[in-house]
């Protein structure tokens, strides 16, 4: 009950942001369509979010979580306040000193991640002058880095709300970014802004939202009891342990994104590439992270506070449940995502400067991407199940093996067919990270799949089929009524998409994926 009402919580503020985040795409894909000034943007927004899933997603979602959860449940309270304190310390000097060096190198560094980027001068930036695609990626990363800091502070205070079964404020900090910049195009409709100085007050934007997150998160610690004193970094034994648990999750997250990143450079080769990639990126990460990030955040604190208090039984059918709605909710997304991309992508994008070619570029990355959401799910259900025993090592070179996967593989494909070749290896990665995720776990007896698991799972299964064939036939009858009028084409999107989610309830009730008790227990709180 705690687990569905803290991943509700959490699903819904997530999907509130990931909204927004559409919103703001839709305005970006309309201003700026998918060529080479977007591609500058989406290159700068790069950096920072990269590195912010190292540091934050990666070592302290892996590591600080168990740990604090530990301390509480052993030392109370203000021991554990204490560690956190130690664990700010530290975090703020080694992320501050990456992003001074990533500010005083950028216009080199920057060739990590846009080497295909131009280097001619023919972007007018309205300030008088003209830069490259490539300068005006610098000049945006150099922008973007203090959010770096700013979100992995955040991270790290919303973990130990999370830990504390207080979700609200961590869950709904994302919100301010999107805000943040629909407020900046809303206020260009009014300004005589060129593209190019768009782009660096979006820049712009994202830095200062990353104040306004910091800041909610810091207020609902102190509203909770929270107390974080302000000390320099120690190597105390805490912060050893820290280390001796982080690092193997620093580096398993690096691995990933740093593969994801080498993913993007060698899209940023041809022209539109990187845009195309983003914006079927959005379109999966809106059940991606309503769901599997969700889930993850939910499951890990809950998953550590079960083991620390001997209930292992307790915290595999946590897992159980965790994969049951997992599965219920993303298989659906997946394989509508995969019967009608363009459809979708055309309905929500197809208007300004994005035309009929991005759509079909967009939706051909997007099917690729959908084939691999129930991974990506998966990932983030199956990993806390390692962390919440202090196993960070494993899921480390699992993620390394996957991101061998991915390079190889995406690299030769791209060399085949160009950009959409990247998607189709980041999504069959995936599928091998779950191979061995899931194997480790059901040989060590971390998840044994449970009868209710074993019975729904293809039940769930059958159903996203028939909704998938008949989302497929709607799209195709919709379709032509797309005619490029905003408000228009949201309703042809919000009716296919209300008549498949109808569909799907009512086909999953019919083969008994799901029951009236479900609903019952769910809305009980």
């Amino acid at each position: 009950m705690r687990l569905i009402k803290s991943t509700a919580i959490i699903g819904v503020l997530t999907l509130m942001s990931r909204v927004l985040g559409l919103v703001r795409d839709t305005l970006s894909a309309t201003y700026l369509g998918a060529g080479p000034i977007n591609d500058a943007l989406v290159t700068a927004y790069k950096i920072p979010n990269t590195f912010r899933r190292i540091f934050a997603e990666g070592a302290f979602n892996s590591a600080f979580v168990p740990l604090y959860a530990r301390r509480i449940e052993e030392d109370g309270e203000e021991k554990a306040d204490q560690f956190a304190s130690e664990a700010f310390a530290g975090l703020f000097f080694v992320v501050a000193v990456l992003v001074v060096l990533f500010e005083i190198t950028m216009p080199w560094t920057l060739n990590l991640f846009g080497v295909g980027l131009g280097r001619e001068a023919n972007i007018e930036t309205g300030f008088g002058g003209a830069l490259s695609t490539y300068g005006l990626a610098v000049i945006g990363a150099q922008i973007t880095m203090p959010y770096l800091l700013l979100i992995s502070l955040t991270a790290m205070f919303s973990g130990i709300l999370n830990t504390r079964h207080r979700f609200v404020a961590a869950a709904f900090a994302p919100v301010f970014l999107n805000v943040m910049l629909i407020s900046i195009f809303i206020v260009m409709l009014k300004a005589d802004w060129s593209k190019a100085q768009l782009v660096l007050y979006l820049c712009l934007g994202m830095s200062f939202s990353g104040i306004l997150q910091l800041s909610l998160v810091v207020w609902a610690c102190r509203k909770a009891g929270v107390k974080i004193k302000l000390q320099r970094p120690r190597m105390t034994p805490g912060m050893k342990r820290l280390l001796t648990l982080g690092i193997p999750g620093l580096l398993a997250a690096g691995i990933t994104h740093i593969n994801i990143m080498v993913s993007h450079n060698i899209s940023t080769m041809q022209a539109g590439g990187a845009s195309w990639l983003n914006y079927a990126d959005r379109f999966y990460q809106l059940p991606l992270g309503m769901i599997g990030i969700a889930m993850g955040v939910a499951l890990l604190p809950s998953l550590s506070r079960s083991l620390r208090s001997g209930d292992e039984q307790g915290a595999k059918s946590s897992l159980n449940r965790a994969m049951e709605i997992a599965a219920f909710l993303t298989l659906p997304a997946a394989v509508a995502l995969a019967v009608m991309p363009e459809f979708l992508v055309g309905g929500l994008f197809e208007h300004g400067a994005f035309d009929a070619a991005d759509t079909h570029a967009t939706g051909t990355a997007l099917r690729m991407f959908a084939f691999g959401l129930p991974a990506f799910v998966l990932i983030k259900v199956l990993t806390p199940a390692f962390f919440a025993r202090e196993n960070t090592k494993t899921p480390m070179v699992y993620a390394g093996i996957s991101a061998v996967v991915n390079l190889v593989f995406g690299y030769l494909m791209f060399l085949k067919v160009g950009f959409w070749g990247l998607a189709l290896a980041t999504s069959f990665a995936g599928w091998v990270n779950v191979y061995f995720l899931t194997r480790t776990l059901l040989r060590n007896g971390s998840f044994e799949p449970d009868a209710r698991l074993l019975s729904r799972l293809p039940r769930i299964a059958l159903a996203s089929f028939v909704m998938g064939i008949a989302t497929w036939c709607l799209a195709i009858y919709f379709t032509p009524m797309l005619d490029g009028g905003i408000l228009t084409d949201y309703l042809l999107l919000l009716l296919v998409s209300g008549l498949g989610f109808v569909l799907y309830a009512v086909i999953a009730f019919v083969f008994k994926a799901y029951g009236f008790s479900d609903l019952r227990d769910a809305l009980k709180r």
